[in-house]
């Protein structure tokens, strides 16, 4: 049990014994102490004013008498005001270090093995082109979510939904079989993903031409746009497809076969896996079934042009269509089918969507309809985890113009710069092997943690050469930081094994501030969890780094001549390298042990 617990449930019983009275949960305010004053737990008494009938400071003074009677770790208290400031005495302290760095699972919680799952669908890409920028704060947000909520206790079932049909697809399809003599991803060098993309701006150029040649001979532009012939064979393409036509399908399978070998180098590198895949092919039809059962119950209805809708202005929305007038799906139709097939599968306390906030409108009408309209339970289970959007200081990008940062580009970009800094900095004891090794640690490093340090509700301007700098917010920073930790361990020959001194004198304020940080750790994970913010966590590892190499330049550590204050510091070292390593890995992130 926590300080805060115990302190929380003393303070319960206290005021039951002295003011004959029973606390509101929300008067209980127990804080950290402000670094300006005395103490480690702060308690604001104004809220139990009008139990005890007294002045802040006597009210203060009570409670603080009666806590410390009750609980032996606590040494003294001070009052300022109406703010009761508790210390913890140093011995405690150091019981804490004792037993918290020799606790493998320190922090982390194990789910129950019949725990019904947490399910988190993320990354969701098209197979139309490949992963991108935006692709890549997606599956790191997702990542890093699914793993703090594992460390939370949950059971997490980690999925993907490829969206392998629509008229996207057709389009990148048609441009092949119009332009493509042949190519394959052998006969071209290149990886699939990066070969289809290529044919999906192909397209995305013939139809503005056409559109621009229709206009030139008096057709309005709107309606240009929709007699566009190559526009109209990708919609005939489509019809042909849902009808079953094999060689569509023979096509279809053969393109998309490159783009999924393509994927799967992208999230090897990434670090990225999933537990199961859903293919929009195999869940439209369901969905479509679920559209049927809507019309049955007149939850929805077919309009004039033969499409099915649903009116949601009640609900302060528009109409939604549901199927087009041709009966071809729209991608609401087949998320209705794959959120049931996902509950029928697995069962899920929560099933948590992780998409951009551009589709915010979309799982509103989502969760309406299966959760409201259609009365599934489990439909009320749904999350929208909704992020912003990733933009570069050139402004937006678009997947058809090609003007997207692409993933494995990205990647080879950030890799590169770490490992030109590694060569800046005259680092040359490492081998060819290892310095690749630190170089993907590093550079990929920098990438994740740049990301997901950000609030995900927040829009944010990705800058590879603010992520890979050594100095600041950056994972180099606190990798950094890890490695100096094991270098100083190295060299004094430091083990795991070894125990912490049992006195309190050798406690000072710098050992005291670092320990400090380090027991929130638990907390952090779970407020991380609680709001699915990585970025809780990464500036929980920031500021810890910070406070290290703060308390490493003040705390002489291999020239310490006491041998209990020098063994004390080892110990409050390995254990911070330890947080950093394991906060760090809930963010997807590796910590070299040199650099």
């Amino acid at each position: 049990m926590s300080f805060e617990s115990k302190i929380a449930q003393a303070l319960t019983e206290s005021i039951q014994e002295l003011y004959h009275s029973q606390a509101d949960a929300q008067s209980l305010s127990i804080q950290k102490t402000k670094k300006e004053f005395e103490g480690d737990f702060t308690i604001v008494v104004f809220p139990l004013l009008k139990l005890s009938r007294l002045k802040p400071e006597d009210t203060a003074r009570q409670l603080g008498d009666a806590l410390l009677a009750k609980l032996p770790f606590l040494e003294k208290y001070n009052v300022i005001k109406g703010f009761l400031n508790l210390s913890v005495r140093p011995s405690e302290w150091i019981g804490f270090v004792r037993e918290a760095a020799s606790d493998p699972q320190f922090g982390h919680k194990q789910a129950a093995k019949d725990a019904a799952p947490v399910l988190i669908e993320f990354s969701s890409p098209n197979t139309n082109k490949p992963l991108h920028l935006g692709h890549v704060r997606n599956n790191l947000l997702g990542d890093s979510v699914s793993r703090i909520l594992e460390a939370d206790g949950k059971r997490v079932i980690k999925v993907n939904l490829v969206n392998d049909r629509g008229i996207h697809i057709c389009k990148s399809m048609i441009a092949w079989q119009r332009y493509g003599q042949g190519e394959t991803p052998e006969s071209s060098g290149m990886k699939g993903d990066h070969l289809v993309g290529k044919y999906y701006v192909e397209f995305d150029k013939h139809y503005k031409a056409e559109i621009q040649e229709l206009v030139a001979k008096g057709v309005p532009e709107e309606e240009a746009a929709k007699q566009a012939p190559i526009l109209q064979e990708a919609q005939a393409m489509l019809r042909r497809w849902e009808e079953g036509d094999p060689e569509t399908r023979q096509l279809w399978e053969m393109m998309n076969a490159w783009v999924y070998a393509g994927f799967d180098t992208t999230y090897r590198r990434m670090g990225i896996a999933f537990d199961k895949t859903y293919y929009e092919s195999n869940t439209y039809l369901l969905g479509k079934e679920i559209v049927k059962e809507g019309l049955d119950k007149k939850v929805f209805y077919r309009h004039s042009d033969g499409s099915v809708r649903i009116h949601l202005e009640d609900e302060g929305l528009d109409e939604k269509v549901l199927l087009r007038s041709d009966g071809t799906s729209v991608y609401i139709t087949q998320d209705l089918g794959t959120a049931l097939t996902r509950y029928n599968e697995f069962h899920p306390t929560r099933m948590i969507y992780v998409v951009g906030n551009e589709q915010n409108y979309h799982f509103d009408v989502l969760k309406l309809i299966l959760g409201k309209k259609l009365d599934y339970d489990w439909g009320k289970t749904i999350y929208h985890l909704s992020y912003g959007m990733v933009e570069l200081p050139s402004g937006k990008m678009k997947s058809r113009e090609g003007t997207v940062v692409d993933a494995d580009d990205l990647m080879d970009t950030m890799t590169g710069m770490a490992a030109a800094n590694t060569a800046q900095l005259g680092k040359t004891s490492f081998s060819e092997e290892e310095a690749k090794q630190l170089a993907d640690i590093v550079g990929i490093g920098a990438l994740k943690y740049f990301i997901l340090k950000v609030d995900p509700k927040k829009n944010m301007l990705f800058n590879p050469d603010e992520s890979i700098d050594l100095n600041g917010n950056t994972a180099p920073f606190i990798q950094y930081t890890h490695a100096r930790i094991r270098s100083l361990l190295l060299k004094a020959g430091f083990t795991p094994q070894q125990t912490l001194p049992g006195g309190e004198a050798v406690l000072g304020n710098p050992e005291k501030e670092i320990i400090r940080n380090l027991y929130d750790y638990p907390a952090t994970v779970a407020q991380a969890a609680a709001e699915f913010s990585p970025a809780v966590l990464a500036n929980y590892a920031y500021e810890l780094a910070k406070s290290y190499n703060r308390f490493y330049q003040d705390c002489p550590i291999l020239r310490e001549s006491d041998a209990q204050k020098q063994q004390l510091r080892l110990c409050i070292s390995a254990f911070t390298a330890d947080v950093i390593r394991r906060a760090m890995g809930l963010l997807g992130i590796l910590v070299p042990e040199r650099m």
